[in-house]
Order: structure tokens, then C-alpha cells, then sequence
């Protein structure tokens, strides 16, 4: 793994008295995260006057700080050329429409052949960011718009956005069953307590709220619109089979397909042919990290959900 070192240099500002070092450092150096500047400070490569310190020890003003950033090469896979389907692009960010079916990340079981692997061919110098600068995923099955830094500042500022939950994310999902009307999932999410590769409604787990409406009702399904307002794993697929609407075709949490009483010979054959979870992320809002500006992206559902719709009109008719 190669590392690059940029040797930086800032002072101090008066107003900055009584500061903690790594709170005035985030300010004299906002292209790194505060953690980041943490961990630098610990591993001794910040000098403060010639000396070494600790994050938490206070400033007096005045002071001249020395830096020497290393940036690591933050991901081990290889450029790949994988087809990006691009809404947006510019020197900060892009907005991608994942396909149903690519991995975002390298992971056990999926070394290559991921979104990833596709931003390092676009950008090769992505290289320098986490993640090749991915802020956060969508599911392997879950089609949709996501957004990818460009520049540290650029994914400093998009992350703390997202924690901050100034992102706007809407998506669109079929659900099982029939939903008299819409309404919130405040429950929280952890690791499934057996099964180690799921997630599941916990005591204790991180806090997950979602927000849904009925835009459609068939006779045994919905479609819904849904707001995240957290972002945990799975969270839409395991809200909602928690208030037992899981999505239609979710391997992991819709149990075995059960056809539906009265479905017709089509919807039949539509629900055994639709083999991941209706999801797509259709709507994606935020403030530009370098403008400052809001703005949205939106894209109508893929193929196979618009087949899937109309179907379920018809068997609904």
C-alpha cells in the first residue's frame, strides 16, 4: 500500500484560545475529518511549537502547528471498467443509478466486480479517498441513486450531512399486504441475535426511524414511497417485515413466497420470476459541499418494478 505525505503548516488563531487541539485543528485543516486529525495527533505526527501532544490538551493562541498527513490508498481493489450509469458529475461529487445486482464495496464472497471497483476506472484518484469515496451503500438488490465524494472536503462534509440527517432519501417499495394507510417505524436495529448475517429490530440497537405512505393499493400487496430519516443496515427491509409488510422478493427477510388467494396465472408468474426485494432509492437530495446549494436527483423505477406495478394493477382490475 503506497502513502502519500503532505507536510502542512497553520497557526493558531487568537480566538481559538482554550481550544482543544483537535477541535482548533479541524478548523485549520477542514479537508480532514476530526477523527482523522485525532488519530494523526496520537500517532505523533503533529507537533504543536516543536512538541507533541494530545488531542485534548488545550491551545493558548498563537501557536504554529505543524502536520504530516498521510494518506493512505484506502481501498485494495483494482480499477475495473464496469459501466456507470451517471446522473450527475462534477470536480465534487457524482450521483450514480446502481443496477439491481452490483456489490457497492468489495466484501467476502464479492472481491471484484463492485461499484467500486467501477468508481477507481471512472476516477482514478479516488484511490486517495475512503471507500473511493462511496459516503453510504445501497443493498447489493436495491436499485437507485447514491452519492460519491470526489475531494476529502467534499466527503467530510456529505458524511457529516448524512449523521447530521440533512439527506433526503426517498425510495420506493412493494410491500406484502395491504396497507390501510401510511405511518413511522421508530424502532431500533442491531445484529439479528442468531443469525449473525441478518439485522432485526433489537433492545439496545441503534436508533431507526422510517417514514411511509401508500401511493397504491392491489389486493394483497402496497406500493409505498419511504423516507428514511436514519440510515442502518437493511433498515427498510427489516421495518418493514417487522410490521409484517416485507417486501415483495426479499430473500433475507420475506420468508418463503406464498402465493397470494385468488392471484391470476400473470401475477403468479410475476411474483416467482421477481427474486430480490422491491427497493429502489428514486430520490436523492443535499447540500452541495462546495455550494452550499440543495439539490436534488430523481429516476423513475427500473425495469423489472415497472413490470411488477403493472401487473398488480391489472391482477388488482
Amino acid at each position: 500500500m503506497t502513502i502519500e505525505i503532505r507536510h502542512l503548516h497553520a497557526q493558531i488563531e487568537p480566538e481559538q484560545a482554550g481550544q482543544r487541539l483537535d477541535q482548533a485543528m479541524a478548523k485549520l485543516f477542514p479537508d480532514y475529518s476530526r477523527s482523522r486529525l485525532q488519530q494523526w495527533v496520537k500517532q505523533g505526527l503533529v507537533t504543536v511549537d516543536g512538541q507533541t501532544c494530545r488531542p485534548r490538551d488545550k491551545v493558548q493562541g498563537g501557536e504554529q502547528i505543524k502536520l504530516e498527513a498521510r494518506l493512505e490508498e484506502q481501498v485494495e481493489c483494482s480499477p475495473q471498467s464496469i459501466p456507470l450509469d451517471l446522473i450527475f458529475e462534477d470536480e465534487h461529487l457524482l450521483v450514480i443509478n446502481k443496477p439491481a445486482g452490483l456489490v457497492v464495496h468489495p466484501a467476502v464472497g464479492n472481491r471484484d466486480g463492485t461499484l467500486q471497483n467501477a468508481l477507481l476506472n471512472h476516477d482514478p484518484n479516488l484511490i486517495q479517498l475512503p471507500r473511493a469515496g462511496i459516503v453510504h451503500r445501497l443493498d447489493k438488490e436495491t436499485s437507485g441513486l447514491l452519492v460519491v465524494a470526489r475531494t476529502l472536503m467534499a466527503h467530510k462534509i456529505l458524511v457529516e450531512q448524512l449523521q447530521a440527517r440533512e439527506v433526503k432519501r426517498e425510495y420506493r417499495a412493494v410491500a406484502k399486504g395491504v396497507l390501510v394507510a401510511g405511518g413511522t417505524v421508530d424502532a431500533p436495529i442491531g445484529r439479528h441475535p442468531v443469525n449473525r448475517v441478518k439485522q432485526a429490530v433489537v433492545p439496545g440497537g441503534k436508533a431507526a426511524i422510517t417514514h411511509y405512505r401508500v401511493l397504491e393499493r392491489f389486493a394483497h400487496h402496497s406500493y409505498l414511497r419511504v423516507n428514511l430519516e436514519t440510515g442502518r443496515t437493511h433498515q427498510i427491509r427489516v421495518h418493514m417485515a417487522h410490521i409484517h409488510h416485507a417486501l415483495v422478493g426479499d430473500p433475507v427477510y420475506g420468508g418463503r413466497l406464498q402465493m397470494p388467494a385468488g392471484a391470476s396465472p400473470e401475477l403468479q408468474n410475476a411474483l416467482r420470476k421477481f427474486r430480490r426485494q422491491a427497493l429502489h432509492a428514486r430520490r436523492l437530495g443535499l447540500k452541495h459541499p462546495a455550494s452550499g446549494e440543495w439539490q436534488e436527483w430523481e429516476v423513475p423505477v427500473p425495469q423489472d418494478m415497472a413490470e411488477l406495478l403493472e401487473v398488480l394493477r391489472a391482477d388488482a382490475d
